[in-house]
């Protein structure tokens, strides 16, 4: 079962994206330095078919992608809602995950973008050069490696 605590419609989890980013809670990687603590309780409500299909009816004309951030406790679940997500045809399915390795539960078939890697504030974030945390885009049930679309490019001199 997933709880999801929040959503919002976001421009940077996913480059060149609007994405429509679910918040789920009771996340156990406990990472040191995480950037949502909270989402370590048990809080909000179970997302399941019908919350998912109420917020894709609403939003799903508004965004182009659908990530689930978090869910580490039960990565089937995202899978099976990722594949719902996808099934409308018009949309993209990305799941943030605070794992070192894509759980066996994930069927990559499910998913367009995954990013992998507890946050560890000695390697900083995504944008951060360095990071150990990786962003892959799915390509024929593989893993291609596109963290690089994170990476900060200097500004013009124009």
């Amino acid at each position: 079962m997933l709880l999801l605590a929040s959503y919002d419609i976001v421009f940077q989890e996913v480059p060149g994206e609007v994405t429509l980013a679910l918040n789920l809670s009771a996340c156990p990687n406990l990472c040191p330095g995480c950037h949502s603590p909270h989402l370590r309780e048990e809080i909000g409500e179970t997302l399941d078919d019908e919350l998912l299909d109420g917020l894709l009816a609403r939003y799903g004309g508004s965004v182009t992608c659908v990530a689930f951030m978090g869910g580490d406790g039960d990565p089937a679940e995202v899978s099976r809602l990722a594949a719902r997500v996808k099934s409308t045809g018009k949309l993209k399915a990305v799941w943030y995950s605070g794992r070192e390795e894509l759980s066996p539960a994930m069927n990559l078939a499910n998913l367009d973008f995954i990013k992998l890697g507890p946050y560890d504030p000695q390697y900083g974030g995504l944008s951060t050069p360095g990071t150990n945390q990786r962003f892959y885009r799915v390509e024929g049930g593989e893993l291609v490696d596109a963290t690089v679309l994170f990476a900060k490019k200097p500004l013009s001199s124009h």
